[in-house]
């Protein structure tokens, strides 16, 4: 009925009430992306299943969606950021383990590697650390619009949170990471040549 790239979201949801495989739809066009957010969260070993668990939970909440809204990505990046909180300790480990592997991952490189690269990848451990060290909500918000490209309002919607608190925590979040990595851009190519 609905099948095609052609349809919104509210109309695949719909037409999934009557035929369970126009959901199919979905899946289709956000698994990636979903994927590629949970990925860098929780890392390979629970990507796979968060973004599975966030699908059931979809369809099967399907029925209670607000067919007004035509987008449903945030919707699915609310879900999905729901089911990466309830596994915040591997997430939160996650991120000691990088903070430990700073130094070790950063190797001498060729002559032509850009230096900004590299101070990039040197301040990889420091910055898990400063990212685990951020509250849950605080993270959320950064990271929804960092990794999730998702604009003010979708990350509004998505954690059901006022726009005027998506922009306190994202400037907060942003001050501290700035502060633990030393009031520096890894990738401002004019500070690296300090």
């Amino acid at each position: 009925m609905a099948s095609g790239r052609d349809v919104s979201d509210a109309t695949a949801i719909a037409a999934s009430h009557s035929d369970a495989e126009e959901f199919g739809v979905l899946y289709d066009r956000y698994a990636a992306q979903l994927y590629r957010y949970a990925y860098r969260r929780v890392g390979p070993e629970l990507a796979e299943d968060v973004v599975a668990d966030t699908f059931l939970a979809a369809f099967r909440r399907r029925s209670s969606y607000d067919l007004t809204r035509i987008d449903a990505r945030p919707w699915f990046f609310g879900i999905l950021t729901r089911e990466i909180a309830r596994r915040r300790r591997s997430e939160e480990a996650r991120w000691r383990v990088l903070g430990r592997a700073a130094d070790s991952d950063v190797a001498e490189g060729f002559a032509d590697r850009v230096a900004a690269s590299v101070t990039a990848r040197a301040t990889r451990g420091p910055l898990a650390e400063a990212l685990r060290r951020l509250s849950p909500g605080d993270r959320d918000v950064l990271l929804l619009v960092a990794w999730g490209d998702l604009s003010y309002e979708e990350v509004a919607d998505t954690l059901q949170i006022k726009i005027g608190t998506v922009r306190s925590r994202l400037h907060r979040a942003r001050r501290k990471l700035r502060a633990a990595l030393g009031d520096t851009n890894p990738t401002d190519i004019t500070e690296v040549d300090r």
